[in-house]
């Protein structure tokens, strides 16, 4: 998976003719974004800024009052609304712009919320390409869905419409302008949306550094309604449903099948 990443970001940097692309890549939760990029940050001849969409998740008291504001589901990170949008595309700027170390947000995920700013981590500015990692990089809005029923738990929720209204107000405003700064976009397929958990499972017990079966059934508990969260607009960009880009499919095993 890294090296369709690294020829993607190696094309990219070839045709921007000296200035600094910005690409966007997507994937399902677990498909291993994070592990590519930092390989290919690793392993490029180029200066690489790289970054992941949830470094600019809101903090914990900016999404505690979406959920008093739209719907106590806006709590949950991770969604269309439950980002910084504007800081992400001030930092974009910057990194292409810029002159000197620009600072980019660390979010604590343990904790739940956005670290203080003397925390945050710095990046040069210039480099020769800029990449953004997320599991909805360039996602489509769909409003014609508000019409179809729950797909999940979640979605049924009592007043979970407002949810999913203010999700894709959120996707046919801020994130399409956001969308809209991409030089290319590189989609990480997976097979499909039944294989998510699994990852998302397998990456829980990895990140505590524990076997698989030793993980809490609380915990994978708590991953299936977290999971679930995600599970439409998942669906929607393996079904098309987003920005035109280079897609490659990965198998279950996470092994790259085609690029297309």
């Amino acid at each position: 998976m890294a090296d369709h990443l690294s020829a993607f970001v190696a094309r990219a940097i070839a045709q921007a003719g000296g200035a600094v692309p910005i690409l966007f890549v997507s994937g399902a939760q677990g498909i291993g974004k994070s592990t590519a990029l930092k390989r290919v940050i690793e392993s490029a001849p180029h200066r690489i800024a790289g970054m992941s969409l949830d470094d600019f998740y809101l903090t914990r008291a900016e999404r505690a009052q979406l959920s008093e504001s739209v719907h106590p589901l806006s709590g949950t990170r991770g969604p269309p609304g439950t980002h910084d949008v504007a800081l992400l595309g001030q930092t974009l700027d910057a990194l292409r712009h810029g002159s000197e170390g620009v600072p980019v947000p660390v979010f604590d995920k343990r904790r739940d919320d956005r670290l203080p700013t003397e925390e945050w981590r710095a990046l040069p500015a210039r480099p020769d390409a800029i990449l953004v990692e997320g599991w909805m990089m360039g996602v489509l809005a769909d409003f014609a869905s508000l019409e179809t029923p729950p797909l999940n738990a979640v979605e049924a929720t009592p007043g979970a419409l407002a949810w999913r209204r203010w999700q894709e107000e959120q996707l046919a405003g801020p994130y399409a302008a956001l969308w809209d700064m991409a030089d290319a976009f590189c989609h990480l397929d997976a097979p499909g949306f039944d294989c998510v958990l699994r990852w998302r499972t397998e990456q829980e017990a990895q990140n505590q550094g524990i076997a698989l079966v030793d993980l809490p059934e609380a915990r994978k508990d708590w991953l299936r309604n977290f999971i679930a969260h995600y599970e439409r607009l998942t669906r929607r960009m393996l079904n098309g449903g987003r920005r035109d880009g280079v897609v490659v499919k990965v198998s279950v095993d996470r092994r790259v099948m085609v690029e297309s």
